[in-house]
């Protein structure tokens, strides 16, 4: 059997589930394609699996009368499922749904949808992220929906034991967007380093090519302002397997991951971490919450109050019995609730039932 997932540009957590699911479904014999309109850098992870990045309208056809698709999902872009259905393709179209920042935006997004979606696919898809679900209920309640959590194979994606780092390292990951609010991570960075430890480091990873210029600019100004010039190290599109090393470096150096956005979808870059014994303070983004239970598998804080989050970072990297438990629960937390065999089962299930629809 042969899928074909669609998306923008192979960056981000898409790109990480693309590249776990097609290792858990090929071994149920389940051969996963990729297709990408376009690419932004030159660094694209390797998906083990045939990756188009192309859009065409006559190379994509051409993909889709070579590939015999049993199905195709496509994630977010909704609009162009009557592009699909265009250029030929009969078989199941499903429209996948990952987050869209902002739960009002979601709302919308999926509000306008709704014609494309009922007209020309067979079915929504989503992870376990509660206001999805809600949307869902609330737009779609006859529509044929799946929710189906993320998996991730923590025998892929694990500890490195390396020299440990001589000062704590507190890391972030994502885009120097709103959502993913930037502007809070540095003003936490900041107040730790001056309260708590003049030489804490600070790691910024992020995909330089999808930031708008002014962003870029508010961002090194108020780096500047906040004079974190010293502690602070920007890593751009770093290769994914090499994030195993920095994640152990991070947890074994008795930082953490901080992720302060307002909404994620899931948060892959968190089981990244969790799976590497790396702890994670985050905002309670709805989409963790899956993941992180306080105290147990990582630690929240609210969003917007920095106070309260310095004050849980400065727990987590003094209390050496709480951040050794922290890091033990997670990693069989993950390996009991993201795995790649019930990903597998439940996603034969979805083609199963939409196969008798």
């Amino acid at each position: 059997m042969n899928i074909l997932f669609v998306y923008y540009v192979p960056s981000g957590g898409v790109e990480t589930l693309n590249r776990q699911r097609a290792s858990a479904l090929k071994e149920k014999n389940i051969h996963c394609h990729f297709l990408y309109y376009r690419k932004e850098r030159e660094l694209v992870n390797n998906h083990h699996a045939p990756t188009f990045i192309t859009n065409d309208d006559k190379e994509i056809q051409q993909i889709l009368e070579n590939g015999n698709y049993s199905a195709v999902i496509i994630t977010s872009d909704y609009k162009s499922l009557p592009r699909f259905r265009d250029l030929g393709y009969t078989g199941k179209l499903i429209l996948e749904i990952q987050g869209y920042g902002p739960q009002s935006v979601a709302r919308s997004e999926l509000q306008n949808a709704i014609p494309y979606v009922t007209s020309y696919s067979d079915g929504l898809l989503s992870s376990k992220t509660p206001h999805i679900i809600q949307i869902f209920h609330d737009l779609y309640p006859s529509f044929p929906t799946f929710i189906i959590e993320n998996c991730f194979d923590t025998n892929q994606f694990s500890y490195r034991s390396l020299p440990k780092d001589a000062h704590p390292i507190i890391a972030w990951i994502g885009r120097l967007e709103d959502n993913k609010n930037w502007r809070e991570f540095l003003h936490i960075g900041c107040q730790l380093i001056y309260e708590y430890n003049s030489n804490i480091k600070l790691y910024m990873f992020e995909d330089h090519t999808l930031s708008l210029p002014e962003e870029r600019q508010e961002f090194q100004q108020l780096v500047k302002t906040l004079n974190l010039e010293k502690n602070l190290t920007i890593h751009s599109n770093i290769p994914n397997p090499e994030m195993q090393e920095y994640f152990s470096l991070i947890g074994d150096s008795g930082g953490f991951l901080c992720s302060t956005s307002k909404v994620e979808g899931f948060g892959y870059a968190i089981i990244e971490a969790m799976s590497c014994r790396c702890p994670v303070l985050s905002t309670d983004s709805d989409g963790v919450r899956g993941s992180i239970i306080h105290n147990q598998t990582g630690k929240y804080y609210t969003l917007g109050n920095i106070d309260e989050a310095v004050k849980e970072a400065k727990e987590l990297m003094t209390s050496s019995r709480l951040k050794e438990h922290i890091r033990s629960t997670a990693l069989e937390h993950i390996k009991l609730h993201f795995s790649p065999e019930q990903y597998t089962d439940h996603f034969i299930r979805m083609i199963t039932d939409l196969r008798m629809k």
